[in-house]
């Protein structure tokens, strides 16, 4: 789907239009973050816009602003559904920012939240199914993790939100194959593996197991990329087995997973001073990590021993040669990356062996023997 704003921004006009949300619109504006923001105009009658509904579709993230006032508008109550879909059925990310009330009051329906939504069960009546899906999506974006104002300073708090939109924003996709044969519906099978197997609010560690040369990389590559803008901290660690047997390997790669949050680097003496700071670091953010090329149960223990060390949602995705290695560390799942197909080792064949426009008749059982020979392995039909 194109996506035309950066950001999409939901508020309640009345409570923080002329203040904290001109001041967050300015700050993302300066940065470079293009930024959907209603006009009044779009406000009028009964239903929502077509137009807000298109510009949060074509969102990368939304940001919503709970106020004392938010509930008590239907507006941002069909916004906040429209926004819940997305993030289920589109990807879009989604934070909320509770600006002068706390989180428990939107969760749980508590305070000006309560007689909101006690106002709109009187309209529409105690059992309306409207009034239910907005309980339900006042409640789930009320679980997820964002800002809180409460005595903080409301520049310092803009300065926050800003920073960590652009390091999501910012992130660039993984260069995952010349030509990424058969690759795409394996990344398919693995999201939906991921969401069948695991709550959202569940730490799921996946393994991708295969003998070298299959393509475990490639398609831990591209589940990165179609995952990564679902969460907060984002972090790819290629070759962990030739960087972990180097002098001080382990701590590098530890930092380098540690270089995803931090803006100033810390200084790490030893793997088990790693161990803790990555526990203390990202006990409470949701993580995507990716450990390519993993050996050695020392690698794992020291880079991702638990789901505990990792916030709720968190997903950690391990490619190894040894499936023993994958099923001893309790992976919640271990995907066997298998051979291409015959047709799909064909494609690739010819991708790679005919380069320029003009394709050459070769014979068919010739073709087929030489992906005999090569028993059907990626990198095997590359070179």
């Amino acid at each position: 789907m194109k996506r035309n704003y950066h950001v999409f921004l939901s508020f309640r006009g009345t409570d923080v239009r002329q203040g904290f949300l001109s001041h967050l619109y300015a700050a993302l504006d300066q940065r470079g973050i293009y930024t959907f923001v209603d006009s009044e105009e779009l406000r009028k009658g009964e239903e929502i816009s077509w137009t807000l509904m298109r510009a949060i579709e074509e969102s990368h993230i939304a940001i919503i602003v709970f106020s004392e006032d938010y509930a008590s508008s239907r507006w941002c109550l069909e916004e906040l559904l429209k926004i819940m879909e997305c993030k289920e059925k589109n990807g879009l990310m989604v934070f909320p920012v509770f600006y002068e009330v706390e989180p428990r009051e939107v969760r749980e329906g508590r305070e000006n939240y309560k007689r909101a939504m006690d106002n709109h069960e009187y309209k529409f009546g105690k059992d309306s199914e409207k009034v239910k899906r907005w309980k339900k999506a006042l409640f789930e974006t009320g679980s997820l993790s964002g800002w809180e104002l409460n005595d903080r300073d409301e520049a310092d708090l803009i300065q926050c939100i800003v920073k960590e939109l652009s390091i999501h924003l910012n992130r660039t996709p993984l260069h995952v194959a010349k030509y990424p044969v058969g690759i795409d519906s394996r990344v398919q099978e693995l999201i939906w593996l991921s969401q069948k197997e695991s709550a959202d609010d569940d730490v799921m560690m996946i393994g991708l197991w295969g003998p070298g040369g299959i393509g475990k990389t490639a398609i831990a590559k591209a589940l990165y990329n179609a995952m990564m803008r679902q969460f907060q901290v984002c972090s790819f660690l290629e070759q962990v087995r030739e960087k972990s047997h180097r002098s001080d390997g382990l701590v590098t790669l530890q930092k380098d997973l540690l270089s995803e949050i931090l803006v100033h680097p810390l200084t790490i003496y030893s793997v088990a001073g790693g161990i803790s700071l990555i526990q203390e670091r990202l006990c409470c953010k949701k993580v995507l990590l990716v450990l390519d090329d993993v050996d050695h149960m020392n690698q794992l223990n020291a880079l991702a021993g638990k789901g505990n060390w990792f916030g709720k949602g968190s997903r950690i995705i391990v490619t190894s040669r040894d499936k023993h290695l994958l099923i001893s560390h309790d992976k919640n799942y271990v995907y066997e990356v298998k051979t291409l197909k015959d047709d799909e080792a064909r494609d690739l064949f010819g991708q790679h062996a005919f380069t320029n426009s003009n394709k050459v008749e070769i014979r068919r059982d010739l073709i087929d023997g030489a992906l005999h020979y090569a028993n059907n392995l990626p990198l095997a039909l590359e070179v």
